[in-house]
């Protein structure tokens, strides 16, 4: 039985989050309401949404993470 690889498995989460980011701009999510929609630990959540925080993909005010580019002409 192959062993499962925990950085391929939050960088598929990452890019599912990534897809629901982008089938939705407005969307904006605190890490508790992302780890009950996406069914995730919280602590697999928060990790997923501050790792496309720093990558650029959203931003986080308050509780709340949304898309770096939502609000901007064209996004």
């Amino acid at each position: 039985m192959a062993e499962r690889n925990p950085t391929s498995g939050l960088r598929a989460l990452e890019r599912r989050v990534r897809d629901e980011y982008l089938e939705m701009p407005g969307q904006r999510l605190t890490a508790a309401q992302a780890s009950r929609l996406w069914d995730i630990e919280h602590t697999v959540g928060a990790t997923v949404l501050d790792g496309l925080v720093e990558g650029g993909f959203l931003r986080r005010i308050g509780p709340y993470y949304f898309r770096a580019d939502y609000g901007q002409r064209g996004a």
